[in-house]
């Protein structure tokens, strides 16, 4: 199958679809693979690397956009929509409940877009989530400390504190991968950090892996007013797999932070779990709100983005082997992690949880294929 692999194009995106190690194992199992001139340039992926991997250089996106599958990372932004086909395989992070009219624009292209963050794997886990969900639980708190410094808005309080000053409090909103990941960072600083989970059994594990240096709290209510109280950072790092984030912080929430504290809202890429949250971008990271700087990136990996491409082409590659080895449908019949991913196909919105959130019917594949 011929594969394409677009350079992308959303603010500060220096992430690509796939590396040249990649792409020599597509290559060497019978695929044409074209890759987008640039593509990967920022993060040293130079043309010639792709060429000596076995790719062919493209010279636009046109060409790129004309393979039956396309591998990227991000989702499709305007200007890309009108190239995509009907009946091509788009594979990338797409968060359609976020994106409505992105929703609407894949369903009126005909094309069969497989989203990475509901592909699962054989436990129900969210395999191409998981790295770029550590990535961006990591890159939390570092930004979270950066917007701290009073230059950029802050209290001016120094997450770790020094000897005979207190260290900053951070507020964990969700235990999995990004929690857990912003939990590790932040306690490695010397921060004195609690995190909120509904689920027992994660937040026993968090117990068991971190021991008393990290707080574990059951998330109702009164406990996360309780503790965002005077917090100098909260990371929002709720995920319910397909949904909208629910909005659990509060203008009064955040009002109750205090001047100068700060929201990282990881769960931006889902909606935002604040009531305050509104998509920014690596030009314009922040915004004050209720005195409280607002961090609300979309795509945080992408600023780290070597380390990032190398994390999430290990995760997608033998995806994106089975979707070019077997095409539609035959990949997404004989996968149920992959048919978990499809969430949109031929006009129709495949996944439940995305028609749920956009108002739309839903289409199970089998009825599509009649």
């Amino acid at each position: 199958m011929r594969i394409g692999i677009p350079k992308e194009i959303k603010d500060h995106e220096f992430r690509v679809g796939v590396t040249p190690s990649g792409v020599r194992a597509l290559a060497e199992a019978g695929h044409e693979v074209l890759v987008e001139r640039g593509a990967g340039e920022a993060i040293g992926f130079t043309d010639a690397r792709y060429r000596a991997a076995g790719a062919r250089i493209a010279s636009g996106p046109e060409e790129v956009y004309a393979c039956p599958l396309v591998v990227k990372v991000k989702e499709p932004q305007p200007s890309e929509l009108p190239l995509l086909r009907e009946g091509q395989i788009l594979f990338t992070y797409l968060h359609l409940a976020a994106e409505p009219a992105l929703a609407r624009g894949l369903m009126e292209r005909g094309c069969i877009a497989v989203a990475y963050e509901t592909v699962t794997d054989a436990h129900g886990h969210l395999p191409l989530l998981v790295p770029m969900s550590e990535v961006a639980g990591r890159l939390a708190v570092q930004a979270g400390a950066a917007a701290l410094q009073m230059i950029h808005g802050g209290r001016g309080v120094l997450l770790g504190g020094v000897p005979g000053v207190p260290p900053g409090r951070v507020v964990i909103v969700g235990g999995g991968v990004v929690g857990t990941q912003a939990a590790r960072t932040a306690l490695g600083l010397g921060a004195e950090v609690a995190v909120l989970d509904v689920d027992l059994e994660r937040l026993r594990w968090l117990d068991d892996h971190f021991g008393p240096s990290l707080r574990t709290r059951y998330s109702d209510s009164h406990t996360l007013a309780e503790l965002v109280e005077g917090a100098d950072l909260v990371v929002g790092a709720v995920l319910v797999p397909g949904r909208h984030a629910p909005r659990l912080l509060t203008r009064e929430h955040l009002r109750a932070m205090g001047r100068g504290a700060v929201l990282v809202d990881v769960s931006i890429d889902q909606g935002g779990c604040a009531e305050t949250s509104r998509p920014t971008t690596h030009s314009d990271p922040t915004y004050v709100e209720e005195g409280v700087v607002h961090y609300c990136v979309t795509n945080m990996p992408g600023a780290v983005a070597h380390t990032a491409t190398w994390a999430l082409t290990h995760a997608t590659l033998p995806y994106v082997q089975r979707l070019a080895a077997l095409g539609f449908p035959r990949a997404f019949q004989e996968d149920p992690g992959l048919r978990a991913g499809l969430n949109v196909c031929l006009g129709r919105i495949t996944h439940p949880e995305v028609a749920a959130d956009l108002g739309l019917p839903y289409t199970p594949l089998e009825e599509l294929l009649g």
